[in-house]
């Protein structure tokens, strides 16, 4: 492969200025953010006092981590709100209104036999944080996108917040910044919900902020339906939960990490489909940028070439079921579906090979698959998912965090906060609908890696964008072999 780095190269600049998210006009952004002292927001009404148990799809451990979320929006202009209104207190009494609801989020999570998780609904509340910010909206740039300066400011840990058990399940701060626009940052429990049951939940709060008294679409708990049979049976194969040493120390290094995020418009899109062989030309955008992004990522993690690598596809399986999960579902309701090969085969392969494993991993969801994940999490103590030279992608472009509206309207940007979450930082990217400063409309991913897997990560990308030979071996193999 032939791929110009020369910094001075026009082509090289172009490709940065389209994938490369890290701009000093907002990562070197510094502000100063007045926090109040952390408070709980309790139902507006009392509600019922019970013990309420997570499915065996949401107790996982994979999913026993905390999961930030930020939407950013623009001051209020003719808006429902009439152009008085304080966005943290109209947030805050929404809150309030829409716990009577959902009454579970203002409990606690215990834990009993067989590490099984339960909600003690004990109407305490969430965690609520009102904060201040000596910085405007336009100051963090034109195409607002993680990884955002001074996230620990505008999402604080409030000290003894983010254990799993016994801590509040949601913890939400609004920033007000002084342009009259303000921040509504969320952090979940990640046992509680998906990102579809999130969008729901954070979508009622937005009603119940316009002045509705009931949200839109009731919740529905029935987390019953995504547990166990009896007798449990594994009927599917479950290699994303496959018990894989880490004989060669390959999972990512927590320290010196870069974060970067990387925009797919129409153009880059076009440019990557010329790898698709014919007979796979109607594969899917997600599954186009998963294949390209696990090649990339692997060859730039330099692992030994016959050790196993895998990526994991998140698979909404709600519309799986017969019948359909039910409208107002707000549980865990996906699958961790996994493509496995060797790094050998992934990145001397064309990319017509990685985007067929990976479209057979998504096609092993069923109600079956699902059933057989609940049975296997109960009868192997719900193990974590392998993370041992393993590659998460998330889908959230349909999951409508941007579409949330507190009365100021949609939000310029509303989803994940950063890439890298989860038990195992380093491990997931999101895909997240995203319009840049040209007007196009397409994805940015975040991506989490250390700082010399980041710069062979742009170099591989920035070879298949540019490459004069898409069907060939634009690769040279040899990158991937570890360093002696």
């Amino acid at each position: 492969m032939h791929t110009n780095t020369n910094p001075k190269s026009s082509s090289y600049l172009h490709f940065y200025s389209i994938m490369d998210s890290i701009k000093p006009s907002s990562s070197q952004l510094v502000f100063t953010v007045r926090r109040q002292n952390a408070e709980l927001i309790a139902p507006a009404k009392p509600t019922p006092r019970e013990t309420k148990f997570l499915s065996d799809i949401d107790d996982q451990e994979g999913l026993r981590f905390q999961i930030p979320v930020i939407n950013f929006y623009r001051k209020d202009s003719d808006y429902s709100t009439g152009g008085n209104h304080d966005p943290v207190k109209v947030i805050k009494k929404a809150i309030a209104e829409t716990l009577v609801f959902y009454y579970p989020f203002a409990g606690r999570l215990r834990e009993g036999n067989g590490r099984k998780l339960m909600v003690d609904c004990t109407g305490e509340g969430v965690m609520f944080v009102e904060a201040d910010a000596d910085v405007t909206l336009e100051e963090f740039g034109d195409e607002l996108q993680p990884p955002f300066p001074c996230l620990e400011e505008l999402l604080y840990d409030v000290p003894g917040s983010a254990e799993v058990l016994n801590s509040p399940l949601l913890l939400i701060q609004v920033t007000r910044l002084k342009c009259g626009g303000f921040i509504f940052a969320l952090r979940l429990n990640h046992t509680m919900s998906d990102a579809a049951g999130l969008v729901q939940f954070m979508t009622a709060v937005g009603e119940m902020a316009r002045g509705a008294s009931v949200p839109s679409t009731l919740p529905v708990w029935s987390r019953e339906l995504l547990n166990s049979r009896n007798p449990p049976r594994v009927t599917c194969t479950h290699h994303e939960y496959d018990e894989v040493p880490d004989t060669k120390g390959t999972i990512i290094p927590l320290d010196g990490m870069v974060h970067k995020s990387f925009f797919f418009g129409p153009s880059q899109v076009s440019a990557l489909r010329r790898f698709i062989p014919p007979h796979l030309r109607k594969s899917s955008t997600f599954e186009l940028l998963t294949s390209v992004l696990w090649r990339c990522r692997t060859i730039s993690l330099k692992p030994d070439p016959e050790e196993e690598v895998r990526v994991l596809c998140i698979v909404n399986a709600r519309s799986k079921f017969n019948p359909p999960l039910p409208n107002g579902f707000y549980g865990n309701a996906f699958a961790f579906p996994v493509a496995v090969t060797t790094a050998a085969k992934l990145c001397k392969n064309p990319l017509g090979y990685a985007l067929e494993l990976v479209k057979k991993a998504k096609s092993d969801v069923t109600e079956e698959y699902m059933k057989s994940l609940a049975d296997l999490m109960v009868m192997k103590g719900r193990p974590h998912f392998t993370v041992v030279r393993t590659y998460l992608v998330s889908d959230v472009t349909r999951a409508g965090f941007g579409e949330v509206d507190f009365g100021w309207g949609k939000a310029v940007y509303g989803g994940p906060a950063k890439g890298g979450v989860g038990a195992i930082p380093g491990v997931a990217s999101f895909y997240i609908p995203f319009k840049n400063k040209n007007g196009e409309n397409g994805i940015v991913v975040p991506v989490c890696l250390p700082a010399f897997a980041m710069e062979i990560f742009v170099r591989e990308l920035n070879g298949m964008l540019k490459s004069e030979d898409p069907l060939g071996n634009y690769t040279n193999y040899a990158m991937i072999k570890p360093a002696l």
